[in-house]
């Protein structure tokens, strides 16, 4: 039996903090599949985590409509990464005039600016670590108390 394409079907995300000279953080998501190649960028002040600016680049889609997000990400400008993020993200994102996609990509991409700011200023990797652990408790499972080391 044949399997149409969703049937076997593959997708690919990345992502990239990048630590900017102006004292902001570069966030870049990639997404690529069968259907989309997209591209969202995410500009933040690495002291407040304000956005300053965010894009979207659809190279592929499976409509010409999907590419009437990228006005709807003007909506991110402002807020702060943190508590509430999830929400904005949903009114932003959602609905009939959003993208799945695209709110998903970012809810994996943003976090990682927090991830920057509190590693700031380490070197050394497990010093960093500790860190991120430390300003990050209480996030996740990864950031619980006490702090426990894989053997």
């Amino acid at each position: 039996m044949q399997r149409n394409t969703m049937e076997d079907f593959q997708r690919d995300i990345s992502y990239r903090a990048l630590k900017r000279e102006d004292g902001r953080v570069s966030l870049t998501a990639l997404l690529r599949d069968r259907f989309h190649d997209i591209e969202v960028e995410v500009v933040a002040d690495l002291d407040t985590l304000v956005i300053t600016a965010a894009g979207v680049d659809v190279r592929k889609s499976p409509t010409l409509d999907c590419r009437n997000v990228a006005a709807r990400l003007d909506g991110l400008v402002g807020v702060t990464i943190g508590k509430g993020l999830n929400r904005k993200l949903m009114e932003v994102l959602g609905g009939g005039e959003g993208c799945g996609n695209i709110r998903n990509l970012l809810l994996g991409l943003l976090p990682l600016a927090m991830n920057v700011k509190a590693s700031a200023g380490f070197t050394d990797e497990r010093e960093m670590l500790d860190a991120i652990h430390e300003k990050l408790r209480g996030t996740c499972a990864g950031y619980a108390n006490p702090v426990k080391r894989e053997a």
